[in-house]
């Protein structure tokens, strides 16, 4: 029996879940433009570890307000006056949180607008698919704040956009947006309307695919990113022999077989 999902256990983050297993999760801090204190990356943490046993199909994360998110909240930050050990164990929080997004298996799709910022940026970098609205706007402000990054963007957003630029954004502030954003790989959508709207579509789609099949495309994929190439050619072998003889595909298969199934075609 899968596990149940209570949003009243949440404070903030408000969670709303769709007839077809899409999950919208909202994170609730307005007035601080959703930057991330401590209570917040827990219960990131807590949703994230539950969403793939509860039959979560697909996941879209949003930021109420104005903005996706602002990073780490500084003045909790500034206020908590943290040591070094408390603050490299809340750094550990940040990456359980975000690698069980990233690896948990269940699509997740993030709705940017406004400020997608330092640990916000970290924060969408984690999601499998980013679809950014006319409003959005990316940076790591970390250096001019005296700060360095901690939630993974050494790792994820290097590997979107690639050392030098990430650097280049840390030491000079650089702000991107828009189209340029968007080729760079910080985005694949960039809408003229909703991003919250769009990224839905996306989800409710990604949402009719076998769960299996999410699953290693949403885990498999990034484990692999991880080794060799010899390696990730021998994983894959092993994650495809599993999925694709799943007793479920049987039916999607005879489809395409007997020309019934929708085809590929390119946009019109």
């Amino acid at each position: 029996m899968a596990i149940q999902i209570d949003p009243s256990h949440y404070t903030n983050l408000a969670i709303e879940a769709h007839d077809d297993g899409v999950h919208v999760v909202t994170i609730n801090r307005p007035h601080k433009r959703n930057a991330l204190d401590s209570d917040t990356i827990e219960e990131l943490v807590t949703f994230f570890s539950t969403a793939p046993r509860a039959d979560v199909r697909a996941i879209v994360l949003a930021g109420s307000g104005d903005h996706f998110c602002a990073g780490l909240d500084l003045i909790e930050h500034h206020t908590a006056d943290r040591s070094p050990a408390a603050f490299w164990h809340l750094c550990l929080r940040w990456h359980e949180a975000f690698n069980k997004m990233e690896y948990g298996g269940v699509p997740v799709i993030a709705a940017l607008k406004g400020a997608v910022v330092g640990g916000g940026l970290e924060l969408a970098s984690s999601a499998h698919i980013r679809v950014a609205d006319k409003t959005t706007y990316f940076a790591l402000p970390e250096g001019q704040r005296g700060l360095f990054t901690g939630g993974g963007a050494t790792i994820r957003v290097a590997g979107l956009v690639g050392k030098a630029r990430m650097i280049d954004m840390m030491l000079t502030g650089r702000v991107y947006q828009g189209q340029e954003a968007v080729d760079l790989g910080l985005a694949q959508y960039l809408v003229e309307g909703s991003s919250l709207d769009h990224a839905l579509n996306l989800a409710h789609k990604a949402a009719q695919n076998l769960p299996l099949t999410n699953f290693a495309i949403c885990s498999a994929i990034s484990h692999m990113q991880n080794m060799s190439p010899l390696d990730a050619a021998y994983a894959e072998a092993c994650v495809a022999g599993v999925v694709n003889t799943q007793p479920e595909a049987r039916a999607r298969l005879e489809a395409f077989a007997n020309k019934t199934a929708a085809r590929v075609r390119p946009n019109e």
